[in-house]
């Protein structure tokens, strides 16, 4: 199969979809390799090591584009690449199209076959090629939020971990997922005073156990409006699997909460789980509502590109092998998991919490499959 590797062009995006050794494992499979001229670079992976590993360099995205019969990328192509994808190919990347109905749009008017690397499952009914990346981005939202706590950036002026004889910050981290786990872990590790909000008994049990150092409160209404008010640094980590996240925190919560603190919106690939909040880039990362310090940038874990790329292709690779040996259809048929990743095919829907959010009509997966 011929397998592109266009060069990333959302904002301070640096991931590449396949590093060299991923291109040589394709070879050795006997697939072709096209990566535009440039693509690994903010990953540190020069073009000197895909040549060596096997691939051929186009020197434009319409090249590679149109080379391709599989296109593995990082994040959701934005309207320039749309209107390179066509009938016939598959695109395997990041698509998040649940808060996003003109990406959907465009893709079911191209007639690709579309496969997200966020509905991806595995036999646990995890999310394997969304983890690695959550656990970057939460990883991320403690660092990111000291940061912009400071007074020189509009913060409060609070050091995450405070100093003996003055308390710590307060972090109230929303979901108690991947992200969440990594984002109590580190803020706990800073020294904050860490609060995880999760509607899931069980998921508090393993944080207890997990992180002996955080206090656990059940999700309802009353205890998020009081949560929400203490914190200095909220971090939104809410997921349900290719859905849009759940509008948790209102506009008169963060009315509530002290001026210059900061919301890190981990959840704003899928709309974001504060009604204030609305996707930033790494540009502009930043802005200001009702008093409080929003990031909601898109793709955190470029800002780690390199630990980001090779966390990614560890994950996804099986799958990339398994979709250019097969092709998508026999891929799809054989392995149930990476039918959940099928999210558009020929113009048609099927992932079945877009189709819902967006009021589209959903085929099952199953049937394309057959």
């Amino acid at each position: 199969m011929r397998v592109g590797v266009p060069k990333e062009i959302k904002d301070h995006e640096y991931r590449v979809g396949l590093v060299p050794s991923s291109v040589a494992e394709l070879v050795r499979h006997g697939h072709a390799v096209t990566v535009q001229r440039g693509a690994g670079l903010g990953a540190g992976l020069e073009d000197e090591l895909y040549l060596a590993a096997g691939a051929r360099i186009a020197d434009s995205a319409e090249e590679t584009f149109t080379a391709a019969e599989l296109i593995v990328k990082v994040k959701e192509p934005l309207e320039p690449e749309r209107r390179r994808l066509r009938r016939g190919q598959v695109l395997f990347t990041y698509l998040h199209l649940a808060p996003d109905p003109a990406q959907t749009r465009a893709l079911l008017q191209s007639g690709v076959t579309a496969i997200a690397y966020e509905t991806v499952t595995a036999p646990s009914g995890s999310l394997p090629l969304l983890t690695p990346m959550s656990e970057i981005a939460g990883r991320l939202a403690p660092q990111v939020g000291a940061r912009y706590l400071e007074r020189e950036e509009g913060g409060r002026g609070v050091l995450l971990g405070g100093v003996p004889g003055v308390p710590p910050a307060e972090v109230v981290v929303l979901g108690g997922g991947v992200s969440g786990t990594h984002a109590a872990t580190i803020a706990l590790g800073m020294g904050a005073t860490v609060t995880v909000v999760d509607r899931s008994a069980e998921v508090l049990r393993r944080i207890a156990v997990q992180l002996p150092g955080v206090r656990t409160i059940f999700s309802t209404h009353d205890a998020l409006v009081q949560v929400v008010r203490r914190a200095d640094l909220l971090v939104g980590a809410v997921l349900v699997p290719g859905a849009a996240a759940p509008k948790l925190v209102t506009r008169d919560m963060v009315k509530t909460m002290k001026n210059g603190s900061v919301i890190v919106d981990v959840a704003i690939d899928q709309g974001g789980c504060c009604e204030t909040s609305r996707p930033t880039t790494h540009s502009h990362p930043t802005f200001v509502e009702e008093g409080v310090i929003h990031y909601c940038v898109t793709n955190m874990p470029g800002a780690v590109a390199r630990t980001s790329t090779f966390a990614l292709n560890n994950a996804t690779l099986p799958f990339v092998l398994a979709l250019a040996d097969k092709g998508w259809r026999h891929a799809v048929a054989d392995d149930p998991h990476l039918r959940n990743g099928l999210n558009v095919h020929d113009g048609r829907l099927t992932c079945r919490p877009v189709a819902e959010a967006q009021g589209l009509a959903f085929t099952a997966p199953d049937q394309l499959a057959a």
